[in-house]
């Protein structure tokens, strides 16, 4: 079965559409063939990438929607085909064995037929905010959002790609730069085509964080004590331990509690607690008792697509009321644990005004204790009303948010 190169790329991209599995989850549980890694890679990173154009093809030259297990094996045919620029004759014979072996013989007429008589001349894309949304991927309702904010930049700002894996080291970073590589605005934090991890990311040499998360980080100020409210899966908390005394950091869900003990044991981070709390329901044991607070409160995550490019493919319009309630509970909730004279940090990775600057500016209307401070970044930002956007086509593919509040 492996011999097939369809079937690896055909067994993740079945997860992450059928089942719902986050792409870099899929890519982690799944068996694949070691030699082909990368292509696998390329090709289900590929797929998700480009799915609203090679759904496109799909309407074009189907007279039916095909079931789902049917459509995902042509986007990778025709991701093979159009992006890959592999031989017709190759990719149907790829096709169709893949379904014989997989026991789907009933549908080899049909996929046959179908690539057989495929011609890219002949898909036409939709005019204006339609056509922008099957060239980025991004649902339409988010189109439309993106381009009433940035105009005719948007189009940049959708169809941003990643720079690549971004890795950052704690040490031992020379072994691995003779590699093709690209520095990054921070220390110790490179930007890879490839990187596969090997034993020194378990041993805590190095972790993949992304540059808008370091970015953050970067702007907040080392105290005794800081609260991480949405922390999972621990990125944040371990880099901040650097230049905090303790760390406590919260989330909503047992599981992701683990993934931040986990994170933090594997990077040897001693001074980050983690717990179980809701950011959003108020601790009377905490109140004003931190000299920092960091909300990276749960968002549309938008500006991440480059990074997640299976991330749109679960955005739905009606969700964002429910995150904007959410993202005010838990700011207006977390910051009753500042100190007077301390700070309250309020990110997202998102690129909409909507989950940043008007929830920032509600909350100062409700809390005129608080006041903005200045901040400023390595990273290529542009300066909102109160704080720090970072966006994917300036930004290496990283679109965030960060403000610094200071309560007086």
């Amino acid at each position: 079965m492996k011999t097939n190169p369809f079937y690896d790329p055909y067994q993740i991209l079945t997860k992450v559409y059928a089942e719902g599995a986050h792409l870099k989850q899929a890519l982690a549980e799944t068996p694949i063939e070691e030699l082909n890694r990368s292509r696998t890679v390329k090709t289900v990173y590929g797929v998700l990438e480009e799915d609203g154009y090679l759904s496109l093809c799909i309407r074009t030259f189907a007279q039916k929607n095909p079931k789902q297990s049917v459509r995902i094996l042509l986007k990778i045919a025709l991701y093979w085909l159009l992006f890959l620029q592999k031989p017709k004759y190759m990719v149907t014979d790829t096709a169709v064995d893949l379904l014989k072996r997989l026991g789907k013989s009933g549908m080899a007429g049909f996929v046959n037929a179908f690539l057989r008589k495929f011609d890219e001349k002949k898909v036409v894309l939709p005019e204006g905010e339609e056509g922008l949304a099957v060239r980025s991927s991004f649902p339409l309702f988010a189109v439309k959002k993106v381009v009433a904010e940035y105009g005719e930049r948007a189009e940049s700002i959708l169809t941003a790609k990643s720079k690549g894996v971004s890795v950052r080291f704690e040490r031992g970073e020379e072994e691995y730069l003779n590699r093709p590589h690209e520095v990054s605005p921070f220390e110790k934090a490179y930007f890879f085509p490839h990187f596969t991890r090997d034993a020194n990311f378990f041993a805590g040499d190095y972790t993949f964080q992304s540059v808008g998360s370091i970015a953050i980080c970067d702007v907040v100020e080392g105290c005794d004590r800081l609260l991480d409210a949405c922390a999972a899966p621990g990125g944040k908390g371990v880099l901040l331990a650097k230049k905090c005394k303790e760390i406590v950091s919260c989330e909503l869900h047992a599981h992701r509690v683990c993934l931040i003990e986990q994170y933090c044991a594997r990077m040897k981070t001693e001074n980050v607690v983690a717990m179980q709390a809701d950011s959003s329901v108020f601790r009377p044991e905490w109140e004003q008792s931190f000299d920092g607070v960091l909300c990276d409160v749960p968002c549309s995550g938008l500006g991440t697509a480059a990074e997640n490019p299976d991330l749109p493919l679960r955005k739905r319009e009606e969700d964002m009321q429910e995150l904007s309630k959410t993202q005010r509970a838990i700011l207006k909730n977390c910051a009753r644990y500042v100190k007077k004279g301390g700070y309250l940090y309020y990110s997202t990775c998102s690129i909409l005004k909507e989950e940043n600057d008007d929830i920032v500016e509600a909350f100062l209307r409700e809390h005129p204790t608080f006041e903005v401070c200045a901040i400023a970044s390595p990273l290529i930002f542009e300066r909102t009303k109160y704080g720090l956007q970072f966006l994917p086509d300036r930004a290496y593919g990283a679109g965030f948010y960060v403000v610094k509040m200071r309560r007086v």
